[in-house]
């Protein structure tokens, strides 16, 4: 049936993309986000003499591989690899005699990591006989308490740009690829300041270095545009369906904002330390709230995607050069010879033929950027 129905095999055709999108999106989804569990998470045990090593040490044993236990001698010490992100949690035993055990955090590294790691040592606290004292060196802000906030404004910034490459890559195709990265430099550029405005005067995510969220946004959309319209280029269609995978599926996962990679599988866990989601997500967090600590590597891991984004935009105008080259020039039918009957007749078929095609070309183009936005914001 689909082979006798040319309007219905179109149909099926461009069904299969959102079909792999439900799939892909279920795979990623749940692959990172549906059980969570610690893998080596970083933690410390402050206490001095043989008692806190022997303390550190049954903890160890009965966490297995799900904790990464040391001892430190000073409170300081702790507080001091808590804000350079060299741990997630330090348990500070009781005096003798008096006082109950702390445990201090960072919340604003990740709020679930900080609950799974009162989850950790409350009861070891309750063994004690003693109620667990929570301290939180380095809090988000009021305006995002959770500090997920973060997190989604990442998601608004990935749909603004590799929604963009739909018009781009569509509408654009007519255009010369100089155009279009002169376009993605200006597209990239307004996504970046919506961020901003989100980040600052709107949701007040950011209370400092609102003009540094900026430049991380605008270094990350461009990255995602500039990939997304050199892949169009050989992609077309399915463009759609690659940049989901790259930017939503393996982004968005992760990227941190939810889990931290020590909460996450291998797989994504490994991801975590290169992809541009979690350099722009683990940027804004050293940014706003770790004293810029470790900025300069994410920073780099977004200047590294919109390198390769300028890459494959350079492969991409290459190979249009030499696909116009090759491809032979078409060449109008000469029109017949008007009668001296009818010379005044003759015109009107040819504009009307003139305005067919243009027409034509311009509908064509219209439909495919209808199609391709239909794709990416029916998910």
């Amino acid at each position: 049936m689909p082979a006798r129905n040319p309007a219905l095999r179109h149909v099926l055709t461009h069904l299969l993309t959102p079909l792999l999108m439900c799939v892909g999106m279920g795979l990623a989804y749940l692959g990172a986000f549906a059980h969570p569990e610690p893998h080596h998470l970083p933690v410390a045990v402050v206490g001095s003499g043989a008692e806190a090593k022997v303390f550190a040490q049954t903890v160890k044993d009965k966490a297995g591989d799900a904790l990464d236990v040391r001892t430190l001698d000073d409170r300081s010490d702790a507080v001091g690899l808590l804000k350079t992100r060299d741990i997630d949690g330090a348990y500070v035993l009781a005096g003798k005699g008096a006082g109950a055990p702390e445990l201090i955090v960072a919340s604003a590294g990740s709020d679930t990591t900080v609950s799974v790691v009162q989850k950790i040592f409350t009861p070891v606290a309750a063994e004690q006989g003693e109620p667990l004292k929570v301290t939180d060196v380095v809090p988000t802000v009021d305006d995002d308490p959770t500090g997920q906030g973060l997190f989604f404004l990442l998601v608004a910034l990935s749909i603004g740009s590799y929604a963009s490459v739909a018009v781009l890559g569509g509408a654009g195709a007519a255009l010369r690829m100089r155009a279009r990265a002169l376009l993605v430099v200006g597209v990239s550029g307004v996504v970046s300041l919506i961020g901003a405005a989100f980040a600052g005067p709107l949701f007040h995510l950011a209370h400092t270095n609102l003009w540094g969220l900026w430049g991380m946004a605008w270094l990350y959309s461009a990255g995602i545009l500039f990939i997304g319209v050199g892949l169009h280029t050989f992609l077309k269609r399915w463009t759609t369906l690659g940049v989901m995978v790259l930017f939503v599926m393996l982004n968005f996962t992760s990227s941190g904002g939810i889990f931290r990679p020590e909460l996450q599988n291998g797989f994504f866990g490994t991801l975590h330390a290169f992809w541009n989601g979690a350099g722009f997500v683990e940027g804004a967090r050293s940014l706003i709230y770790f004293g810029h600590h470790d900025l300069a590597r994410n920073l780099w891991t977004l200047v590294a995607w919109l390198a390769v984004g300028l890459v494959v935009t350079g492969i991409a105008a290459l190979a249009e050069h030499r696909r116009e080259r090759t491809t032979p020039a078409r060449h109008a039918a000469p029109a017949p010879a008007a009668t001296p009957a009818s010379p005044v007749a003759a015109a009107p078929e040819e504009n009307a033929e003139e305005n067919a095609g243009e027409n034509a070309e311009e509908n064509a183009g219209e439909d495919a950027v209808e199609e391709e936005l239909e794709e990416t914001v029916g998910v």
